[in-house]
């Protein structure tokens, strides 16, 4: 899943987006309301995680404009807020739950199974790229039935490449949207996953689908 994180309180953040990745999502982070909401709008996103105190934009503010704006994006909101009223004036505003920090990482988890057992979250929401089908709730990979065994890094890369399919994603990207923030640019670790993720593509039989350009990155081919 791809799941966008909305937290000024930037260490907790990172935690997030870390623990997120290491359970096979996509996570993206941003710091305040305003450009949380630009990023709701430009991006595919399957979950927005939010805090409430929020620079730019109250949390609130992001939830009344999401409604006004017609974006329909679950949101989970998690906040140091304890305020029953609070809690309602969120979930009134269109938020899913509720989460109050400090939480469990293994309980944040877990709500987001159960978003995704409601049907909040589309039951089974397919990306098709060439031959390859990814279904990102059952976290499964197909070609023609076939499933690949991907590890769930290897998954939330081959993720990010079909979202952005042909066009150019770069070493720096993969680093920040499938690694921690702090991942280190001279390792070799993104070149061995590219080069099992092909490996496994070609034991399927579909060859020649991640191209390197060379000094950039790399792209998935469309045709």
């Amino acid at each position: 899943m791809k799941i966008l994180v909305i937290e000024d309180e930037r260490k907790l953040a990172r935690f997030i987006k870390q623990g997120l990745e290491q359970h096979g999502h996509v996570a993206d982070l941003t710091h305040s309301g305003s450009e949380g909401l630009d990023q709701i709008a430009g991006g595919l996103y399957d979950l927005v995680l939010l805090d409430l105190m929020l620079p730019g934009q109250t949390g609130f503010e992001v939830l009344q404009n999401l409604r006004a704006f017609g974006l329909t994006v679950p949101v989970m909101i998690l906040s140091a807020l304890s305020d029953p009223d609070k809690v309602v004036q969120g979930l009134d505003l269109g938020a899913v739950d509720y989460l109050r920090k400090p939480f469990d990482f293994n309980e944040l988890l877990a709500r987001i199974r159960v978003l995704q057992r409601k049907g909040t979250m589309s039951n089974d929401v397919v990306m098709r790229v060439s031959d390859l089908e990814m279904h990102l709730v059952a976290h499964q990979v197909v070609k023609n039935k076939t499933p690949l065994d991907l590890t769930n890094r290897e998954f939330a890369l081959l993720e990010l490449l079909m979202r952005k399919a042909g066009q150019l994603v770069t070493k720096n990207e993969i680093a920040e949207k499938v690694w921690a923030v702090d991942f280190d640019m001279g390792s070799n670790v993104i070149e061995v996953h590219i080069y099992q993720l092909r490996k496994k593509l070609d034991a399927v039989g579909t060859t020649g689908l991640i191209e390197t350009i060379i000094g950039r990155g790399y792209r998935l081919k469309t045709a």
